[in-house]
């Protein structure tokens, strides 16, 4: 399939790294055993259901021939519960060289336990019950799979390939190769990454981003494969081969999050076999002390026992933590937060400090013009239309920067530039001499103009004069701004009593400027690369949990040695690679939507696992009583099993 050779390169990339304190990333595949079952078990078992119905017409009268045909419905609706019971535990016994029983097990000894005794009717039923919501539960739980895996559906396989000529020609996305020129029409799906080149249009990126509003693009506009063209026609020139794309990064992550189980699901999975074990023993001691001690005679003794197999199995327990966690993972995926496994998922909540890299995380890595001042203001259009073609003669960043400020206010007209080796550009204008520099090429600079200068470079701003004969006459500052979405996540955080640390390898007053406009708690500046996993470090040995947010190269140690590394989707591969969590669209207020899912996510498993062990406790006791029986243990105990199922489905649901 084309989504598995996709995500081919990326399953090569899966590793293990071990944290310190307990904290454990597994960034394998655990291959979990899951039942499919198909359709036949489902025809067989509704075979045996309409035996039952007949069954019960003919008890009164014709009891041999009734018991033959609750044998037979046990026969048919069970034989795949009794062969996981028998088989499975056979397999899994040999594989661990020690016994190693199952669910299925319990309710296998109960059915032939109860046949043996003459209850029939009682067996059929109990198989029936337990069948029948085994395949719900098995529905239910697949429900968050599915939801996850409709993603897999999504992945574009053709293109319309532009040949030499001119015509287009429809060919597999596997075949494209960087460079090709490709087609897309309005209404249709972007086959890979790439840049138009031609056509405008608006794309609904929500397959990649998890945003409903479409974006409109123009030539030079980066597109993403797998989103959908609005009604304009574009082509795009190919930027990335099929396998690096940023949704097949996406269906990796994906794949790999449905086998990485969250601690507690795994310390259930390998605590099931030790309880049911714990059951086995359990069985005959009662049945002993139901003839020894409570003076039952021998029949009450071994029906009681088999009501205690099937009052003690631990079905909802079982089933108190994956559902949930795979709703939860599904839930944050289709907004554009990746994680690769459930235990990142359920560890987000015990958060104690988050470390931020500044550039491209908290803000958007390239400067913007926070300031433009012209100190007499009849001169500002000219100042400006000065500038704007000045500064569109040169491809420095800054200059890109002040282009863009200015390309909606000015006019292009031709100039003779020239640049100025550290001094900056200059121009001559009738008879004028106008220069864009740096504060310290000018001379003889008012009190004025010099603190208010100082006034932007503390609040972390880059600032440029505008000079006339060497006589300044406006400045541009200019700044990497935070983005909104990163102070309402600092916000959140500090709201949950998360410690919030912001790294940067700037000066520390231009740190201090950018933290004070975040609102974080403690700003670390002139920090070089190889010193933020040394910060990460130090702050688990202070804090607890700590997760580390970047989108670097220069990240990626700081990423690894945090409990929960948190990559931006627009970094770099080696960051998304080596993170627990990938956040598309570099929007942080989802990694806020995913802290509160992970907390609700905890909340459900812990009432799964309270409500499902409270309904094990009450049925043993009700059966000492004499109070339940084979029907009522089953209805209630599988009941049970489904309210854990749809519990933890409800974190499908958008919820703050």
């Amino acid at each position: 399939m084309e989504n598995q050779k996709n995500c081919q390169k990326y399953n090569e990339h899966s590793h293990d790294h071990t944290h310190e304190e307990g904290h454990e990333h597994n960034h394998t595949h655990e291959h979990t055993h899951e039942h499919n079952h198909g359709q036949s078990p489902v025809v067989l078992y509704f075979i045996g259901l309409a035996l039952f119905v007949v069954a019960l017409f003919l008890h009164s009268s014709f009891l041999i021939l009734a018991n033959g045909l609750f044998f037979l419905a046990v026969v048919f609706s069970g034989y795949h519960v009794m062969g996981e019971g028998f088989g499975d535990t056979y397999r899994d016994s040999v594989a661990a060289k020690k016994f190693v029983p199952n669910i299925h097990l319990l309710m296998t000894l109960a059915a032939v336990g109860a046949m043996v005794i003459g209850s029939f009717e009682e067996a059929a039923l109990l198989i029936l019950i337990f069948a029948g919501a085994h395949f719900l539960e098995e529905y239910a739980e697949g429900k968050s799979r599915r939801e996850i895996t409709n993603l897999l559906n999504m992945n574009p396989t053709e293109a319309q390939f532009i040949q030499a000529d001119g015509t287009t020609k429809t060919v597999p996305v596997s075949e494209l190769t960087i460079g090709d020129r490709v087609k897309v029409l309005n209404g249709a799906q972007v086959p890979t990454d790439g840049k138009i080149i031609s056509g405008t249009t608006a794309i609904d990126e929500s397959s990649i981003n998890g945003e409903s509003m479409p974006k409109e693009k123009t030539v030079g506009d980066e597109v993403y494969g797998s989103t959908i063209n609005g009604t304009g026609v574009i082509t795009v020139e190919v930027t990335k081969d099929s396998s690096d794309t940023v949704f097949a990064k996406i269906l990796q992550l994906v794949n790999q999050s449905q086998s990485n189980l969250s601690r507690t699901a795994t310390r259930i999975k390998r605590f099931e076999p030790r309880y049911v074990t714990i059951v086995l023993v359990l069985l005959p001691l009662i049945i002993l002390a139901g003839l020894f001690i409570l003076g039952w005679s021998w029949s009450d003794s071994f029906y009681r026992g088999l009501v205690f197999l099937i009052s003690a199995s631990p079905c909802a327990l079982a089933a108190s933590a994956v559902p949930a966690t795979l709703s939860g993972i599904s839930n944050l995926a289709k907004k554009g937060v990746l994680f690769k496994g459930g235990a990142f998922l359920a560890n987000l909540a015990d958060l104690k400090a988050i470390a931020f890299d500044k550039t491209g995380t908290l803000t958007g890595g390239k400067p913007k013009v926070t300031d433009f001042d012209v100190f007499d203001v009849a001169d500002e259009p000219f100042v400006q239309e000065l500038v704007y073609n000045m500064e569109r003669q040169s491809n420095h960043p800054l200059a890109t920067a002040i282009v863009t400020y200015l390309k909606d206010v000015a006019a292009v007209r031709e100039l003779t530039v020239e640049n100025v080796v550290g001094t900056g550009l200059e121009a001559t204008v009738d008879g004028k001499q106008y220069q864009i520099s740096k504060p310290s090429v000018f001379t003889g600079v008012s009190d004025a103009i010099h603190q208010k200068q100082q006034s932007l470079a503390n609040e972390g701003k880059t600032v440029i004069y505008i000079g006339c004969n060497q006589q300044v006459i406006g400045l541009i500052a200019l700044m990497d701004v935070p983005n909104e979405q990163a102070k309402q996540a600092i916000a959140y955080f500090r709201s949950q009593n998360v410690r919030t640390t912001m790294i940067t390898g700037d000066a520390k007053l231009t740190g201090e400027a950018v933290g004070r406009t975040l609102g974080v708690d403690e700003v670390v500046a002139n920090v070089l690369p190889e010193e933020k996993s040394t910060i990460i470090e130090q702050q688990k040995g202070t804090y607890g949990v700590v997760g580390m947010v970047g989108d670097g190269v220069n990240d990626a140690p700081a990423l690894v040695k945090a409990d929960i590394g948190v990559a931006m989707g627009d970094g770099t591969d080696v960051a998304i690679d080596v993170a627990d969590v990938v956040v598309m669209n570099n929007d942080l207020a989802k990694l806020s939507e995913a802290h509160r899912v992970s907390k609700r996510l905890n909340k459900v498993v812990m009432q799964n696992i309270v409500f499902s062990m409270a309904v094990v406790v009450m049925l043993i006791v009700l059966n000492f009583m004499g109070l339940a029986n084979i029907t009522f243990g089953v209805i209630v105990h599988e009941g049970s099993t489904l309210v854990v199922i749809v519990n933890g489905l409800r974190l499908l649901l958008n919820k703050n």
